[in-house]
């Protein structure tokens, strides 16, 4: 893994894979381009992991609140070849060691339903669904997850 701006050339390439996926999937999806300043130090990080020099996963983390301790994970991705390794629970965790490195005392994140490839895992890991918090999201399309944070990771 090595944490890069949301604006390197791998890190753009596996954004836009991102956008492409969820294009096909919804029919909408967010803009690829993200502000550099939402994931740069210390207000946020992203990262873009590697297999054998070929990026093949990523993701963000930002505060959310920081007055109230919570943090949000952003853009995870993983490219077709990186699933069902192992590498999704790497990412969460490393993600989560940033928050909990801030003071974060939750996480935050949201995918779609029709997302069962990040449903899945982010249930595994300990997030449980929660009430939405971006506004103008479809409730019907949009789930939201928190997890409580703490300095032991399971």
């Amino acid at each position: 893994m090595e944490v890069l701006g949301v604006d390197h050339p791998d890190s753009a390439a596996l954004l836009r894979a991102f956008r492409e996926q969820q294009l096909k999937r919804y029919g909408y999806a967010d803009p690829a381009d993200v502000p550099r300043a939402d994931y740069a130090p210390p207000l946020g990080t992203f990262v873009v992991m590697y297999d054998h020099e070929r990026p093949v996963g990523c993701g963000g983390c930002r505060w959310y609140d920081q007055q109230a301790g919570t943090a949000e994970i952003k853009k995870t991705y993983l490219s077709p070849i990186a699933r069902g390794r192992g590498w999704g629970r790497l990412l969460m965790r490393w993600l989560e060691e940033q928050a909990v490195g801030w003071g974060a005392g939750q996480l935050i994140l949201e995918t779609g339903v029709r997302n069962a490839a990040a449903i899945d895992p982010f249930t595994r890991c300990g997030y449980s669904p929660t009430r939405g918090y971006v506004e103008g999201r479809d409730p019907v399309i949009n789930r939201a997850f928190a997890k409580r944070l703490t300095r032991t990771f399971t």
